[in-house]
């Protein structure tokens, strides 16, 4: 339940409020407050991001014969790279990456990631467990909310924004969702409100143009819903999700690019603006 609050703010900090409001998302000085105070709330309850750089890239070949995918470049800077430098922005440090082919080479150019201001920890995959089943290897570190990411995505997508919006719902996953031309390629959303009642993996007959944008944010409690072995957040968890009316949808416009194609690749590297 929402209460009426008064406060004094110096005239700095004032000014730095009324620069937030845009007349879109953001109406008024109280939309500004409340969106800066869930922003350091919801900061101190998520700090770790889990990473999925364990596939092999075959529609990436000839180049990921011999460089894992997310170690290949866009603008100078490895596709895994540009995820960090997301992460750093919004000052999520934890970082957990899944590894599995070439993961040597991963390990060797990102270290325990002190170098790019991180704390990197590693999990291996023997065997390819999927976009789910890597998280089994994961389950004592992931004790609180986290960040989900493909390792092969481009986006500059606002991960306060995210974390606030899943914060309200009472749901244990929410899914980025970013409009495409052709949501075939894709998994799509079917959403009743922001609740998503259904997700279908590369429907022939889509019913919105909202895919999967490959990043999640997610309770601990999701890792319950994946099965053991290899599994599919697309396939395996997801819909159950939905089932159970706990999956949530964030959707979002702004720069994202899939790079599973050499023609996505190059639109990447042609059209991606770095994040500062």
């Amino acid at each position: 339940m929402d209460e009426k609050v008064s406060i004094t703010l110096n005239g700095n900090i004032l000014e730095k409020v009324d620069q937030m409001v845009d007349g879109r998302k953001i109406k008024s000085r109280s939309d500004a407050l409340e969106k800066m105070i869930c922003h350091a709330v919801n900061r101190e309850n998520v700090k770790t991001a889990f990473i999925l750089a364990g596939g092999k890239g075959t529609r990436m070949r000839p180049f990921t014969y011999e460089l894992p995918k997310p170690l290949i470049p866009v603008q100078g800077k490895p596709l895994l790279q540009h995820i960090l430098n997301l992460l750093r922005k919004y000052e999520i440090r934890d970082v957990i990456i899944s590894t599995g082919y070439m993961c040597d080479k991963i390990k060797e150019y990102f270290g325990n990631g002190s170098k790019f201001g991180f704390d990197i920890t590693y999990v291996e995959e023997k065997e390819e467990l999927g976009t789910a089943g890597a998280l089994n290897l994961s389950k004592g570190m992931l004790k609180k909310t986290f960040l989900m990411f493909n390792g092969d995505v481009l986006t500059n997508i606002d991960l306060h924004d995210l974390i606030d919006t899943h914060s309200r719902n009472d749901g244990l996953a929410t899914i980025a969702l970013t409009p495409v031309d052709d949501p075939s390629r894709f998994g799509v959303a079917d959403l009743k409100g922001d609740r998503i009642m259904k997700f279908i993996e590369k429907p022939k007959k889509p019913v919105s143009n909202l895919i999967n944008a490959g990043v999640y944010i997610l309770e601990p409690e999701v890792l319950e819903y994946v099965p053991k072995g290899k599994a599919m957040m697309e396939t395996d968890v997801f819909p159950k999700l939905a089932d159970k009316g706990l999956l949530y949808a964030y959707p979002f416009e702004g720069q994202w690019f899939d790079t599973g194609t050499h023609e996505s690749y190059e639109s990447a590297i042609k059209n991606w603006k770095q994040i500062k």
